[in-house]
């Protein structure tokens, strides 16, 4: 008697992860282009300074402090509901 092989609970293989669902503007339909805003962001800039004494970014951080929220790029609703979705979507 062959047994089927079984995979581990919540593992999901190659072609099961190819049809998550895209993140979709229920307004405007776009699933392509998308903007955060963050609020209370630190930004800090490392400079080093040219033989010509003009400055070039060195390395660049950003921290929020406060929240996030994101927008649909096309028509910029408010899809603040969806940013944890989001945010867990990011490699």
């Amino acid at each position: 008697m062959s047994s089927i092989p079984r995979k581990p609970p919540g593992t999901r293989t190659l072609t099961e992860m190819a049809f998550i669902p895209r993140i979709k503007c229920p307004h405007c339909g776009n699933d392509l282009e998308f903007f955060e805003i963050s609020e209370d962001a630190v930004v800090v800039t490392h400079y080093v300074q040219n033989p010509d004494s003009s400055f070039s970014i060195e390395n660049r951080s950003i921290q929020s402090t406060g929240g996030s929220r994101l927008f649909c790029g096309s028509c910029e609703e408010d899809l603040s509901e969806l940013h944890e979705r989001f945010s867990n979507m990011i490699f």
